[in-house]
């Protein structure tokens, strides 16, 4: 605690020092007289922020449409009566995963359908109608349907994951770096004042808090994104296997 005290001490010492112009008082002259070493571990941080919030702002953005899309599709699909009326929206809904899912399992249908006919009718019909070869080949189509529109909403969302394990330690290794150079400067000083050591340990402590800026909101919205994508995968099952029943009850 003593040393931390010491770390605290010096980095305000070091932020409130303007007289004799050493320090500076200020982010930027502290950055300006780092080192060069310091200098790359901070843009580095900075970099993996910058591309941490373009894909956070471009996967909430897309997120949005996801669910604006699936809710209408969803909509649609539930009140036509042929499956040739979801496939006419399809095009202007793309956005949403149930709509690769449905063409994937409409075309293994008519693929199957034994008479040449075509999965036009959902509800139950008169007379003679195609029958399916397989439901466990459809049930299949779906599930590979599922896994490539799960793998596209979560593109990019590992890096946040990424972005919150390693940014730490990146902060951390400036801070080390800091650390001695002002154990170095005590060393070659001979004195062990705050007028010393307090440059060091305040590029140091700067380190540190663009670490932890970097990591903190790649950790939350990881989390967050990682729960709507759970979210997705649900209603994705849950349009799977509406599909498939619909299929069973009508063409089976």
């Amino acid at each position: 605690m003593r040393t931390l005290g010491f770390f605290v001490l010096a980095l305000l010492q070091a932020q409130g020092e303007s007289a004799d112009g050493a320090l500076g008082g200020d982010l930027i002259g502290l950055v300006a007289r780092s080192g060069p070493l310091f200098r790359v571990v901070l843009l580095i941080l900075i970099l993996f922020s910058i591309a941490s919030w373009a894909i956070v702002l471009h996967k909430v953005w897309q997120y949005r449409l996801v669910e604006a899309h699936t809710a209408r599709f969803r909509d649609v699909f539930r009140r036509s009566n042929k499956f040739s009326e979801v496939q006419s929206v399809c095009g202007s809904l793309g956005r949403s995963p149930l709509v690769g899912i449905f063409q994937t399992g409409y075309a293994e249908l008519n693929a199957q359908l034994r008479h040449g006919g075509d999965a036009e009718s959902q509800p139950e019909g008169a007379g003679a109608r195609p029958t399916l070869r397989s439901i466990d080949a459809l049930d299949r189509a779906l599930q590979r349907a599922a896994t490539v529109e799960v793998n596209r909403i979560e593109a990019r969302v590992a890096f946040l994951a990424t972005t919150a394990s390693i940014t730490p330690f990146i902060g951390l290794f400036g801070t080390v770096w800091g650390i001695m150079g002002a154990f170095q400067g005590i060393g070659e000083t001979g004195s062990s004042s705050l007028g010393v050591v307090a440059p060091g340990i305040a590029e140091a402590l700067l380190a540190t808090a663009a670490g932890l800026f970097a990591a903190i909101p790649a950790v939350y919205f990881y989390n967050h994104l990682t729960h709507r994508v759970k979210l997705f995968v649900s209603e994705m099952d849950d349009f799977a296997l509406e599909f498939l029943n619909i299929a069973e009850r009508n063409f089976s």
